[in-house]
């Protein structure tokens, strides 16, 4: 079930939902410890941000005796997908061609990768839904 608006994360919010995702049902200082060494980042900076995501409906926390359990409210597709729509909306002012020839012109596609969107497109024209 996919929210009803777009699911917006900040660059440091990717960087916990990461690790959520990762290690669900986990606490903040797992996190804590885990970002340790990529961003330096103390426990009151990563609880606050846990807390400031479970207000934006990002996380879920449960609270067992002194223990918060945080879990993820949003799946990765729909962080993917918010963030594909940010980006065509932002940086593409809502044009998908100009968007599409951007990745094309990467020549970071594999052959995999252009038969894979190939048989989407296909799919998409002939109805079906993916």
């Amino acid at each position: 079930m996919m929210p009803k608006k777009p699911v917006e994360l900040t660059q440091a919010e990717w960087v916990i939902i990461k690790a959520v995702w990762d290690q669900e049902p986990c606490s903040a200082p797992a996190i804590q410890q885990t970002l340790q060494a990529q961003t330096g980042w103390a426990y009151s900076t990563v609880r606050t941000l846990m807390d400031r995501m479970v207000t934006k409906g990002l996380l879920t926390a449960t609270k067992s005796g002194k223990h918060t359990r945080f879990r993820s409210a949003v799946t990765r597709r729909q962080a993917q997908h918010g963030e594909l729509l940010y980006a065509l909306k932002n940086a593409f002012n809502g044009a998908l061609t100009p968007m599409v020839q951007c990745l094309l012109e990467t020549g970071e596609l594999s052959a995999k990768d252009l038969a894979e969107v190939e048989a989407l497109l296909r799919a998409k024209k002939k109805g079906g839904k993916q």
